[in-house]
């Protein structure tokens, strides 16, 4: 691979934006290490990529261990799923996330955008991590079917056991990995009696275009809808919420970066979301799991092994990233092959399903929240980290508008 030259980005000459999630030093690590956990941490760009490409590996982490708990599912989530089980999943509802069907949903956001920012107007200020959950977990109902909620309140379901779930690191015991363990079952059941079981009952009366339907042609059971709802379902509305958030800092921060936003056409505005992605993926860590004996990099890993692969550091790869890889410059130079977010949506035939729809809706968002020049930030979010998602999480990130 042929290393791109320093970016010279024209947009942070003077004060560089570098990342605002970043949780460990921009050092030089090791492309593989072994913890004393023995799990295989993975760092380089290219021995991730092979690996997110490769055959033997299964799907661990995001709840994986919860769907093998449950036990007694004929359809596995399609987040887990391998082989052709997966490709057909992928195949089948590919529909509902190409560019043509993104379209559709446009108006829906742009409604939805405009009605957030009404509110922000109304109230003068607000937590603009409160308006993004809003926006992602409403915008991901549509596509899945959650549109029949019993009682309101979906957001709260949705992040109750997403922010309660505890340390979901693959390996440790569900002790460890759930604190609040007899939280969990209640959360999810109020999810599953207010939210999934209605949607189910009313698209077994009438079906809709969504992913509930879909699964209701393919015999799913109402078991396997909740878990693919779970891990489909808030996995875009988690994510999409808190790129919202991080990417809306970023550009209130660099006035430049903020009008050439605002004044690109849709794919240079689109390239610039990419980019701050490509600083900030929200999901830091993928686990995989090693279902054969491998070696990689010179290192024998044995069948069974875990191995953690960490974004934040391959997407900032000097490699393939440039000398100022830890830095946000939308103008950057990537090797052929490597798309603009470089592995923040993942890679191989897991590779993010919604990334075309997170950026989309995204852009409606921020395109119509920023172009409202009085926009100030009151204070800047505090970063924690979700151990469910291995991602970052922005909160009191509080704005006003227009008083």
């Amino acid at each position: 691979m042929t290393q791109p030259s320093a970016p010279g980005c024209p947009f942070h000459t003077q004060t560089p934006s570098s990342s605002l999630t970043r949780r460990e030093p921009d050092s030089a690590r090791a492309d593989l290490e072994i913890d004393s956990n023995g799990v295989y941490r993975v760092s380089s760009f290219q021995m991730s990529r092979d690996l997110l490409r490769a055959e033997g590996l299964r799907q661990a982490g995001f709840m994986a261990e919860f769907t093998e708990e449950v036990g007694a599912l004929k359809h596995l989530p399609v987040l887990y799923a391998e082989g052709e089980a997966h490709h057909e999943m992928r195949r089948d509802t590919a529909r509902y996330f190409t560019p043509a069907s993104v379209a559709q949903y446009q108006p829906m956001i742009a409604k939805l955008a405009d009605t957030l920012i009404d509110e922000l107007l109304n109230k003068g200020e607000l937590d603009l991590d409160s308006l993004s959950l809003t926006l992602a977990v409403q915008v991901a109902a549509q596509v899945v079917g959650l549109t029949d909620s019993a009682l309101p309140g979906l957001e709260k379901r949705v992040m109750a056991f997403v922010e309660g779930g505890g340390d979901s690191e693959p390996g440790k015991s569900k002790a460890q990995r759930f604190p609040q363990s007899l939280l969990q079952p209640a959360q999810v059941a109020l999810f599953f009696f207010l939210d999934v079981k209605p949607a189910i009952s009313a698209r077994r009366k009438q079906r809709q275009d969504d992913l509930i339907s879909h699964l209701l042609d393919k015999d799913y059971s109402d078991l396997e809808i909740l878990t693919e709802c779970i891990t489909y379902g808030t996995a875009g509305m988690v994510t999409t919420r808190e790129f919202i958030n991080v990417a809306a800092y970023h550009l209130l921060e660099h006035p430049d970066l903020r009008a050439e936003y605002l004044h690109a056409p849709e794919k240079e505005r689109h390239a610039i979301l990419h980019e701050i992605l490509r600083l900030e993926p929200v999901v830091s860590t993928l686990y995989r799991r090693a279902e054969t004996d491998l070696n990689l990099g010179g290192h024998s890993i044995p069948k069974g092994s875990l191995l953690a692969l960490n974004l934040q550091s391959a997407n900032t790869d000097p490699l393939v990233a440039g000398e100022a890889g830890d830095q946000l410059c939308p103008g950057r130079s990537l090797p052929r092959g490597v798309q603009a977010p470089v592995l923040a949506f993942g890679d191989g035939h897991h590779r993010c399903p919604g990334a075309f729809l997170a950026i989309k809706e995204s852009d409606v968002f921020l395109r119509r929240l920023l172009v409202w020049q009085d926009l100030r930030v009151i204070s800047a979010p505090k970063v924690t980290f979700n151990e469910v998602v291995k991602g970052y999480e922005l909160r009191g990130f509080r704005v006003s508008l227009g008083k």
